[in-house]
């Protein structure tokens, strides 16, 4: 069976956070225990900021209110053998870039169910442990305070 439609080799990571210091996570269908944030690929003529707000309407039902950062952060990392099929043959690198969405409390998602099974707010140090994607890990440390508001 040949495949006619590859995946753009570009993603976007957006990460969710709250006033509290806290992130949203998203655990993927399969494989199970593959906790993230919201994730995608870019689309054939579509823009990283254009991905990032697909993305988070598709995956937590979160519209154009939810203010949404570009974080100008972009990593590179080897796609993992569960996804290299999905790729033209000799993609093995994706570039990341990367957005942070800022919600009041603890926002509830509207899960894609086709695409997770459970969503969770985690402090930050948490969150940052919990998830699978280094990038991802990486992204919570830095920049989920981003979205507290301050408290006197």
């Amino acid at each position: 069976m040949s495949r006619t439609r590859w995946k753009r080799p570009q993603s976007v990571l957006v990460l969710i956070c709250n006033d509290h210091g806290e992130a949203l996570l998203l655990e993927r269908r399969q494989p199970a225990g593959f906790w993230q944030s919201v994730t995608g690929s870019l689309r054939a003529g579509e823009t990283a900021q254009m991905a990032a707000r697909r993305e988070l309407w598709e995956e937590t039902g979160f519209d154009h209110s939810v203010p949404m950062f570009d974080l100008r952060q972009k990593r590179r990392f080897p796609i993992i053998p569960p996804w290299t099929a999905r790729y033209a043959p000799g993609v093995r690198f994706n570039l990341e870039h990367w957005f942070l969405a800022c919600v009041p409390g603890r926002r509830m998602p509207r899960l894609s169910r086709e695409e997770h099974r459970h969503w969770l707010w985690l402090p930050a140090a948490r969150a940052a442990r919990q998830v699978f994607s280094w990038t991802n890990r990486e992204a919570i440390e830095a920049y989920c305070g981003a979205c507290s508001s301050p408290r006197g």
